[in-house]
């Protein structure tokens, strides 16, 4: 459904307004790319661990070890996806579809910091679909369902500090950065890690201040 936005599987108030839209349509290979956002469930567990761990070796080396990255992390993704999905408990993972498949996803803790509020723990896009709106979409539609769901309005991410162009994107999304933590190894490995690498805490007091990035 070219220029329209669908969004399944849970309710709250719309974020998914018709500037997000705009800024998403584009033209690749002559076609027109419309996302669909739907609640991702235990089947979608390969497809969201593969482009997890893709997005991973393209934009975590210098932080995690290159032994790591180019080692077996797919099969690492898709047992903690085939977990967090069979059982979502308080979380809730949201995925971006096209024409061509999977453009990206996010994933939601609900309430997870008494302080920070709700944990945006995930968000990663395509590599063929950067910088054409997903990530505003889906960082959107996280906003939308802690609007929702959640206890209070408040949510935060943490992004590493050798990130600097999604910092620029958090930072046009109205975040702020408070704070900066040493990176924890994934796993508690810390060989998988790449010396002693940072992160930065950005958070939203109010996930309102998303929308005013959007038009609506």
């Amino acid at each position: 459904m070219p220029g329209h936005v669908s969004v399944t599987g849970t309710s709250g108030p719309g974020y998914s307004s018709p500037a997000i839209i705009k800024q998403y349509q584009s033209k690749k290979k002559g076609r027109t790319m419309s996302p669909r956002l739907r609640v991702a469930g235990p089947d979608d567990a390969e497809k969201v661990a593969m482009l997890h761990a893709d997005s991973w070796r393209r934009n975590y080396r210098g932080a995690y070890a290159d032994s790591y990255l180019d080692g077996d992390i797919l099969t690492d993704r898709l047992a903690v996806w085939s977990s967090r999905l069979a059982a979502p408990a308080k979380g809730m993972t949201v995925i971006a579809e096209d024409q061509a498949g999977l453009a990206g996803f996010v994933h939601v803790v609900f309430d997870d910091d008494d302080r920070w509020g709700s944990l945006i723990d995930n968000l990663h896009v395509s590599h063929d679909r950067q910088r054409t709106g997903v990530g505003r979409v889906l960082l959107a539609r996280a906003g939308e369902s802690i609007a929702g769901q959640a206890t209070g309005k408040s949510m935060y991410l943490w992004v590493q500090e050798q990130n600097t162009s999604a910092q620029q994107f958090y930072r046009a999304m109205n975040g702020t950065c408070v704070e900066k933590a040493p990176i924890s190894p994934p796993g508690g490995v810390p060989s998988r890690l790449n010396g002693t690498p940072n992160k930065l805490r950005f958070t939203w007091p109010d996930t309102f201040t998303l929308a005013c990035t959007t038009g609506h």
